[in-house]
């Protein structure tokens, strides 16, 4: 992610969140040493966005959005895979994400990248209130 995607990370963010963040929070972001943020583009528009925070040499994915048109077409898959591969290249070894607990299609997705449900977050969602599902991806 660039300077000049954050505008429609942002707008994607709050067509896909009910508490979405926005241009500015994308903005602080990339600037950050420990963050990687990444756009999925297709035909000149951003329809997916991911973001990786190295957090005490522990990774953590965040942002994980993907335009409702164009779900179902790996675009999720491809960023997740984005997002492992950095964190292979930083040497990172373990990876959390939370999740809402109803989001099967995701929780779905990331086990098939050795994601694994350690933990929930009660009520860590807001608008409508839900659990989170705290996944680890660990290397051995």
């Amino acid at each position: 992610m660039q300077e000049g995607d954050v505008e429609a990370a942002a707008a994607l963010e709050s067509r896909t969140f009910t508490m979405p963040w926005n241009a500015d929070d994308f903005r602080e972001m990339i600037e950050l040493s420990y963050a990687y943020y990444f756009v999925a583009e297709l035909e000149s528009k951003i329809v997916g966005i991911i973001g990786l925070r190295d957090i005490a040499h522990e990774g953590e994915i965040t942002n994980v959005a993907v335009d409702s048109e164009y779900r179902r077409q790996g675009i999720g898959r491809r960023l997740v895979e984005a997002v492992i591969a950095k964190a292979d290249e930083l040497g990172i070894k373990e990876i959390t994400l939370e999740v809402r607990v109803g989001n099967k299609g995701a929780i779905s997705l990331y086990e098939e990248y050795g994601f694994r449900g350690e933990g929930v977050r009660p009520r860590f969602y807001e608008k409508p209130v839900e659990d989170a599902l705290i996944m680890w991806r660990r290397d051995e």
